[in-house]
């Protein structure tokens, strides 16, 4: 493991949390080869290997083969099978993370009725399974999307929504995770599952892949290769951003301490900033001034991205539970070169 995770996991083995509660428990990931979704079981690994607390992990994934030679932890096993049609799950299950989700946007593009399915059809499914196994606690991972636009509150708390235009094929996201949410509260409501829903800001650094393709690995991608950013839009959208490390937390302090059938956004409002700044940020800051930043439009493929949208998400709800971030974002960017450099180094 690269010495930034280590780093990492120790932050967040060092907060409080109740983390005795988790020990002997069983715990069932969704996507886990995805970027959270392995986060997860490779922090759970470590409290495993550092504190002895025995957590068993059963993680839903599409290839168990390939999931088996990338994340080779003794405490796992997976599970193959697609969101849609869940496979049985024979054994006991404590705690859920259902992390399981599109987030190319090429695809949202190309596929959305599929994106629906997956998003919709596929919470169904974990409810179900949550209820069946009368799990202690499940976290759902939603996104800042459902928010959509038109919001002028300075900071954007969990009881505000603003509009989504339902006649645009990328609204497939932002759209099917607020039913999913929906989906998550009347489970709890109509059968008391103890669901507590996260709405993540943009969330990056140590863990990302080198081929993630989001606009954050793009600018990254642009340092280490020294070359321009490059942006296809003029880059006027907010974005509010966290630290993968401060996010992994709040999904455990969420599990172990949050409301159920309660919305909290996982955010560091210290690094909310429109993506042109965060760009200039990276180019000054991060790679100190050698490259720059250029801007060529995309008429014909304008409806890859979302529309512009200004919003400054609230964490007052998250914070009330004893979470803090800790990490700007200068500090999310070097360390995800870092652990980037130090992937590459081990091939």
């Amino acid at each position: 493991m690269s010495r930034v995770l280590e780093e990492d996991f120790l932050y967040i083995a060092e907060n409080n949390v109740p983390w005795d509660q988790l020990d002997n428990k069983t715990i069932f990931i969704t996507g886990g080869t995805g970027f959270l979704g392995s986060l997860i079981i490779r922090f759970i690994d470590y409290l495993n290997r550092k504190q002895n607390r025995n957590i068993k992990m059963v993680a839903l994934v599409r290839d168990e083969e390939k999931a088996s030679g990338s994340i080779g932890f003794k405490h796992v096993t997976f599970v193959e099978g697609d969101m849609c049609k869940l496979p049985d799950i024979l054994t006991d299950i404590d705690f859920i993370f259902h992390c399981a989700s599109v987030t190319d946007s090429k695809m949202m593009i190309q596929k959305p009725v599929e994106v629906t399915n997956g998003i919709v059809h596929g919470t169904i499914n974990m409810m179900n399974l949550a209820y069946e196994k009368k799990v202690k606690s499940v976290v759902y991972l939603s996104s800042m999307e459902v928010y959509g636009g038109g919001l002028t509150s300075s900071k954007v708390r969990e009881t505000e929504l603003g509009t989504i235009d339902i006649f645009s094929p990328r609204s497939c996201y932002p759209m099917g995770k607020r039913m999913a949410e929906n989906i998550s509260f009347n489970y709890h409501f109509e059968y008391g599952v103890p669901v507590k829903i996260a709405r993540l800001a943009q969330t990056f650094g140590a863990g990302v892949s080198r081929s993630d393709n989001r606009v954050f690995a793009q600018f990254m991608n642009s340092v280490l290769e020294n070359k321009n950013i490059v942006l296809h839009t003029k880059g006027e959208s907010d974005t509010n951003c966290c630290y993968t490390a401060d996010a992994v937390l709040a999904l455990f302090v969420l599990l172990l301490k949050g409301e159920n059938g309660e919305a909290y956004n996982i955010t560091n409002e210290a690094n909310h900033m429109t993506i042109r700044e965060m760009a200039e940020l990276v180019a000054q800051k991060v790679a100190n001034g050698a490259i720059s930043i250029k801007i060529e439009l995309e008429e014909k493929n304008a409806n890859r991205y979302p529309p512009p949208f200004k919003l400054h998400l609230s964490a007052d709800k998250l914070k009330e539970l004893g979470w803090a971030p800790n990490f700007s974002m200068e500090q999310m960017y070097s360390r995800m070169i870092e652990y980037v450099k130090s992937v590459e180094s081990e091939k």
